[in-house]
């Protein structure tokens, strides 16, 4: 990991305990860069916030932060296969040994110490076609992590080498490049590769790794871990602190056994504090392009989609158009709704309003809503598990708020200090 790329770097020197103490300090610079360099009973500094504000994201892919979305959108669609490949001689190789590294109890009510930057690798038993995708995983014992899988590709992964009675191979990489950890949370087809959208990412000039216990390809990072998802064993999972700062339940997942370690000179360990900036910004940036492309087809002046972070990422959506007729805010809001089940609140402005300026967009509502015409209110509609509103089916109440001009007195609303100077 380059500590050059982070400017504003927080050094905290003084000796730091992995249990409780490290999350305490975190919570204090919830949008800074932190470095741990003495963590008791352990080598290998901590490091957090690589990538907690859009600023940052927008820096590790090369744009500015109003341009995130467009240069996800961009990666996606044509994504680079990638043609430099290296083997692990850099790396310091021995066996797998979780004690060797500082993961973070962050909570007292946590189900134990959790790795929470760590990207799973796998492959499609069938296709062959590998994965990349950030997990949650408890600690066991030195070899041994639960995994909590959702029903995506690498729970497809594992289930269709259980249904061969085989364990699945997997290679766990902490420290990345926050382009990588972006690439690895985008929204892609189950047949293509995050790799390759992370090579786009990096202009095709992304190495990836030869593992040393599979065929498995995975980028540069601080530490790799090599093993297997064993078929047909679980363990309890839980509880843990999800995107809304609540506890998630306690769950029987699947279990990982660990053999490999390879460690990169001078490694650092990534954590992500769980509901902070980094988890909410990983996971709601790549289904913006997800909302953006469902909204374009209904009002194709749309400008941009923010998911934000005072919504946690995934609950809010800001959604910037240019208002061509007096029902573009009410249609832009039924299709983000449409596109995005977990949105819970959605407000649609215009394009002088900064969607990422909360100031600017309670602006818009303040100035430009009457709420007998501005509200669309749905009941009884499915949202999202995570929402603690919610009933437990996931059902819950959307509102939609149209804050944008009243097209037949558009004079009313111009502001004065943006056209006077």
């Amino acid at each position: 990991m380059e500590l050059n790329n982070y400017k504003d770097l927080i050094e905290i020197n003084d000796e730091v305990n992995c249990e409780y103490e490290i999350i305490e300090i975190l919570k204090k610079y919830p949008k800074d860069t932190v470095l741990f360099t003495n963590v008791k009973d352990h080598k290998i500094p901590v490091i957090s916030g690589i990538c907690n504000t859009r600023d940052k994201i927008a820096k590790s892919i090369n744009c500015k932060k109003d341009e995130i979305l467009q240069n996800i959108i961009a990666a996606t669609e044509n994504p680079k296969k990638v043609e430099n490949y290296e083997n692990l001689d850099d790396y310091e190789t021995s066996d797998a040994d979780l004690n060797q590294l500082p993961i973070l109890k962050h909570y007292k009510k946590d189900g134990g110490k959790y790795i929470t930057a760590g990207v799973v690798f796998a492959r499609d038993p069938e296709t062959g076609v590998q994965n990349g995708s950030i997990h949650r995983m408890i600690v066991k014992d030195s070899t041994t992590l639960g995994i909590r899988l959702v029903p995506r590709n690498l729970y497809t992964y594992f289930h269709k080498a259980e249904e061969l009675n085989k364990d699945l191979d997997i290679t766990i990489c902490i420290g990345m490049d926050p382009a990588i950890l972006l690439a690895s949370t985008c929204s892609i087809p189950i047949d293509a590769d995050e790799m390759e959208v992370a090579n786009a990412f990096k202009n095709g000039e992304l190495p990836l790794l030869n593992c040393d216990l599979s065929d498995l390809k995975v980028p540069k990072a601080d530490i790799i871990l090599e093993g297997k998802i064993i078929a047909g064993e679980r363990s309890k999972e839980g509880p843990f602190v999800d995107l809304t700062d609540t506890y998630d339940v306690i769950r029987d997942e699947p279990v990982i056994k660990l053999s490999k370690m390879h460690l990169k000179k001078d490694a650092y360990y990534h954590a992500i504090i769980p509901a902070g900036f980094e988890h909410k910004l990983l996971q709601g940036l790549p289904q913006e392009p997800r909302i953006y492309e469902h909204v374009k087809n209904t009002v194709p002046t749309v400008q941009n989609v923010a998911l934000t972070e005072g919504g946690c990422c995934w609950l809010h959506a800001v959604v910037q158009i240019v208002k061509q007729t007096q029902g573009d805010g009410k249609n832009v809001l039924m299709a983000a709704l449409s596109a995005h089940p977990s949105l819970k609140h959605c407000v649609v402005v215009d394009e002088d309003i900064d969607l990422f300026d909360a100031e600017d967009v309670e602006y818009a509502i303040a100035t430009r809503v009457k709420g007998d015409e501005d509200l669309m209110v749905v009941s009884g509609a499915r949202g999202s598990s995570l929402d603690p509103k919610a009933l437990p089916d996931g059902t819950t109440c959307k509102i939609a708020v149209d804050a944008t001009k009243d097209l037949k007195h558009p004079e009313k609303f111009d502001r004065v200090s943006f056209t006077e100077f």
